[in-house]
């Protein structure tokens, strides 16, 4: 590669679908839903600086490469894809690459959780299709949120498997450097990468999946990660699956990428998976049913206690109108200032109906996705309203302008709820304080997320207790029946006699 002329520089597609779906709530993924997210097309591709699309820009700049862009789709956590939409974008893609031919090497960043209506391996399914047209000896390099559901087609098609390493998501942007270093130590003929993944039966949710302190999962990056420190280790990937997919053959492990050693990724792999069994039980969480919560929270001297009610995350794919942990405050009769989120458009629209100031009753909740519970009315005052928009501050989306649509905060005695149109990810604390309301001044305060309250409230929350409720994303899978993914696994089985690591090459 070195020498070429400026008519003769390396040429790189750059392109993909990222996106984490849920087979059990949240609303359907269309066309629509990245229109008002991130779809890039072409030259707007170029234009990304930031997450992993702007990591793999940013090496091929430094390696005086020519990028060729595809298109780049990605949106928040939601159910399936619909076939239309999934096919669309996938055409699209696939034809720039086929228009753009040949190529030297191709980046692919995906996600490795996303969903179709009927398909549940998209990635595997993209990462064939771009081995199709390039062929065989055209690296494909794909970078994956760590908490992918690895397949043996992802496996089989792709030259390497690079996952993110950061659990809340820090390192989008090196995880796409680093998938473009390896790109061109490939095409440099410096490395001739073999891979395996080690996968054991462990469906948990990521309540304990932080890759900080001694969290266990923190403990198993940090084992994952030193083995690239063996020689002819290329990379190293650890995988906690986002857990509320129904499909075959789901569960975690490790990702190793060799230097023509199949066979010390395959033994690493198992390493790592075997690891990842004997931590099992330390990644279910401890649980309580709100009310318990509440009377425990009570007795915390100060404030403010985090209600953890991750099974209604909008960052898993549920639709955010849970009002369980609502319903409970509100019926605790405590004195205590809380803060609850709730997705209800309806509602919203309501309350700038009546305007500020304004007193009146209004139903709330679970009118998005009714299988988790049913709407009540609640009387209070519209006490602010807002258009919805805020700045991310961190993350992925690090300066990026995202809204909630028309949001008011309705005050129920002590009780406010921001009443949201539109579910966004929770990073840190943007949405609450964009209604100018303050963190630290609240007794309690509901997170419908299993970690990045951490970054919202870390400094300041005198208590974490997370809720036992209905919804999509439950911080345990223990109760969870899967229709596609088969017994024996954990949690619903504590233990598995002669178990080994399922390896996929």
């Amino acid at each position: 590669m070195i020498g070429k002329t400026t008519d003769e520089l390396p040429r790189v597609a750059v392109g993909g679908i990222l996106t984490e779906c849920n087979h059990f709530g949240g609303l359907p993924i269309d066309m629509s839903s990245y229109e008002a997210s991130e779809l890039f097309r072409g030259d707007e591709l170029l234009q990304q600086t930031t997450s992993v699309v702007g990591g793999m820009l940013s090496g091929l700049r430094e390696r005086n490469a020519a990028p060729v862009p595809l298109i780049f789709a990605s949106v928040c956590s939601a159910g399936p894809m619909t076939r239309e939409c999934y096919h669309q974008l996938k055409g699209e893609c696939f034809e720039r690459l086929e228009r753009a031919l040949p190529v030297d090497g191709v980046l692919l960043p995906l996600h490795g959780s996303a969903l179709v209506d009927g398909l549940d391996d998209p990635e595997g399914d993209m990462i064939q299709a771009a081995r199709d047209l390039v062929g065989p000896d055209v690296p494909i390099v794909v970078t994956l949120d760590l908490h992918a559901h690895v397949t043996e087609q992802m496996v089989r098609h792709a030259d390497a498997l690079i996952a993110w390493e950061t659990y809340p998501h820090r390192d989008q942007y090196t995880t796409g450097q680093r998938a473009t270093r390896l790109l061109f130590d490939i095409l440099a003929g410096k490395c001739q990468p073999t891979m395996a993944m080690g996968k054991v039966p462990v469906i948990t949710s990521a309540i304990h999946g932080s890759t900080n302190n001694n969290d266990p999962f923190a403990d198993l990056m940090r084992f994952t990660k030193l083995l690239e420190q063996r020689d002819g280790v290329l990379s190293t990937s650890l995988f906690l699956i986002h857990p509320y997919m129904d499909c075959e053959n789901m569960g975690s492990g490790g990702v190793v990428v060799t230097d023509n050693d199949p066979h010390l990724a395959e033994t690493l792999a198992g390493e790592i998976a075997n690891r990842y069994w004997e931590r099992r039980h330390d990644l279910e969480p401890e649980m309580f049913t709100p009310i318990e919560a509440i009377a425990k929270g009570l007795q915390v001297d100060g404030g403010p206690v985090i209600l953890v009610e991750a099974a209604d995350c909008c960052g898993g794919g549920a639709a955010g109108d849970s009002i369980a942990a609502l319903y409970a405050l509100v019926e605790s009769g405590n004195d205590m200032p809380s803060i609850v989120p709730v997705v209800d458009p309806e509602a919203a629209q309501a309350c700038h109906t009546a305007g500020e100031g304004a007193e009146l009753s209004i139903a709330i909740g679970h009118r998005l996705d009714p299988r988790w519970g049913s709407s009540r009315t609640f009387t209070g005052k519209v006490e602010q309203l807002s258009d919805g928009n805020f700045v991310y501050t961190g993350g992925q989306w690090d300066g990026r302008h995202e809204h909630m649509g028309r949001t008011a905060v309705f005050r129920i005695g002590p009780v406010r709820v921001i009443i949201m149109s539109r579910a966004t990810y929770d990073w840190a604390d943007e949405q609450i304080r964009s209604v100018g309301l303050n963190p630290s001044h609240a007794k309690f305060i509901v997170a419908k997320n299993p970690m990045n309250y951490r970054l919202a409230y870390g400094d300041i929350a005198k208590a974490v207790i997370v809720l036992d409720t209905p919804g999509p994303t439950p911080a345990t899978l223990k109760h969870v029946r899967f229709r596609k993914l088969s017994r024996p696994y954990f949690p619903a089985d504590v233990d598995i006699p002669g178990l080994q690591p399922t390896i996929m090459r």
